[in-house]
């Protein structure tokens, strides 16, 4: 019983993993049953057994997003926010499961409700704990409000990756994500959090598996 299940989830991950290959390379509406199960070499009854549709897996690839940073951060309170976006920044340039998440993120407009999936959600809620944790230990400055914070730095990088996409294919995305905290950290922390916060790029390239 147990080799069965650890066999299928192999399978469930090999799909996942190819659905995301695809999605990153040609969007959602490129995206092909036929491309993802010659990608996963896999049969059509083991996608639908796992997954149901082409939709479940555009859902579960968008949801995997935190997954994929979340397991290697360590630090606590305004550290693993600022961490968070630093793997982030680097795991989008090589990473198809992240990538392909945000891609079909972007793409939910052109699609539709029909995917109906709400990966942003998920991370205003990481990213608000972490603050809450911040707020608890002294770091931010008073008045500063969690959720305001978290639903900011969700669109400020939502933005910055697009951008970075366009003009370096996102190589530059770790410098622009340290000038983000450059001009944040001084309006929600306190001066002491600003002199030990470290967001640079090379600590973001240490924390990559």
């Amino acid at each position: 019983m147990a080799l069965k299940q650890e066999r299928a989830e192999q399978t469930r991950r090999a799909l996942l993993l190819a659905a995301a290959e695809v999605f990153d390379e040609f969007g959602y509406a490129g995206a092909s049953i036929t491309r993802i199960l010659k990608r996963a070499g896999v049969t059509a009854g083991a996608l639908y057994f796992h997954f149901g549709s082409k939709e479940d897996l555009a859902k579960a690839v968008m949801n995997s997003q935190p997954d994929t940073l979340v397991p290697l951060l360590a630090a606590s309170g305004l550290q693993r926010l600022i961490d968070l976006t630093l793997v982030w920044s680097w795991q989008l340039q090589r990473d198809p499961l992240l990538r392909a998440g945000v891609r079909l993120t972007n793409e939910q407009a052109s699609i539709g409700d029909s995917l109906n999936a709400d990966p942003y959600e998920k991370f205003r809620g990481i990213m608000t704990s972490c603050l809450q944790e911040a707020r608890e230990e002294g770091e931010l400055q008073p008045g500063i409000e969690p959720t305001v914070v978290a639903e900011f730095v969700i669109a400020a990088c939502t933005g910055m990756q697009m951008y970075s996409n366009v003009v370096s294919g996102r190589r530059d995305l770790p410098e622009r994500t340290q000038q983000m905290w450059n001009l944040l950290l001084p309006g929600i922390a306190v001066p002491s959090v600003i002199t030990r916060a470290e967001a640079t790029p090379a600590r973001g390239a240490a924390m990559m598996p």
